[in-house]
């Protein structure tokens, strides 16, 4: 339910841009992989805080952040590779960064051990049609 709450959120954020159809997919996909993996992998079977914050600037680019304050990452650069995964007996095709990297211009991942994780996704929409 959370995810599909920040999915929509982050949509509606981004609406006032006027994006395409495509555009508001590709946000929506990658808000819910982000919020997917804070649900999965941060807290792994309990309950903790999800943040989610977006920010619109004048040259029609969406900046959002999605956060948790779970267990961390230990190598991050290991984590963002195709296809791993840290729980394979559950069917995880371990995709997750790779999708939020497809459907953003720019995409940062910060991460402290036993301290959470803070992933920015950030995409410059197209200019509407008139």
């Amino acid at each position: 339910a959370n995810e599909g709450f920040a999915r929509s959120a982050a949509a509606c954020f981004a609406a006032q841009l006027d994006p395409t159809l495509e555009e508001i997919g590709d946000i929506k996909t990658a808000v819910s992989e982000a919020v997917t993996n804070c649900i999965v992998h941060a807290y792994a079977g309990t309950v903790g805080t999800i943040t989610l914050s977006a920010r619109a600037y004048s040259d029609r680019t969406v900046k959002i952040s999605v956060a948790d304050k779970g267990c961390g990452i230990d190598d991050v650069a290991k984590a963002r590779q195709p296809l791993y995964t840290t729980l394979p007996d559950e069917d995880r095709c371990g995709m997750g960064f790779s999708i939020m990297e497809s459907f953003s211009d720019r995409l940062t991942v910060t991460s402290r051990t036993g301290k959470g994780t803070k992933v920015t996704m950030t995409r410059r929409l197209s200019s509407p049609t008139t």
